[in-house]
């Protein structure tokens, strides 16, 4: 079995960068990708990002792109979302997953998810 565990998190201005960190154990020779999304209150899952975890390829959503940073950590298992010039508008859910195929944009696309993680941002 695979397991997500996310880091990171919490309230910050409007302006302000965050860093999210998920760390996968057990079998993670499994994993070709993985990604980020995040939920807001009432909303779909939104898709973020996903990046390749050999190739450390990315692609991002255009919601994101330019200000969000999606990157392996210092090991295979460990990957990172750096948000910079937060918005009011980025208050989520946020939750990283994970998939045996390539990664793709849909939730669908990914077997293992972390637990989630609340980012609240203030104006």
């Amino acid at each position: 079995q695979l397991q997500l565990v996310q880091s990171g998190g919490g309230l910050v201005q409007a302006g302000d960068s965050l860093r999210l960190s998920c760390v996968a154990s057990g079998t993670t020779y499994r994993v070709k990708g993985m990604g980020w999304f995040r939920q807001a209150p009432g909303k779909e899952r939104e898709f973020l990002g996903h990046i390749y975890r050999l190739s450390e390829s990315t692609y991002y959503a255009d919601s994101v792109k330019g200000r969000f940073v999606i990157s392996r950590g210092d090991t295979l298992n460990t990957l990172l979302l750096e948000m910079n010039n937060l918005k009011p508008a980025d208050s989520a859910v946020y939750y990283c997953a994970a998939s045996r195929y390539n990664p793709g944009s849909d939730p669908g696309d990914y077997e293992w998810w972390g637990q989630g993680t609340q980012v609240t941002v203030s104006s």
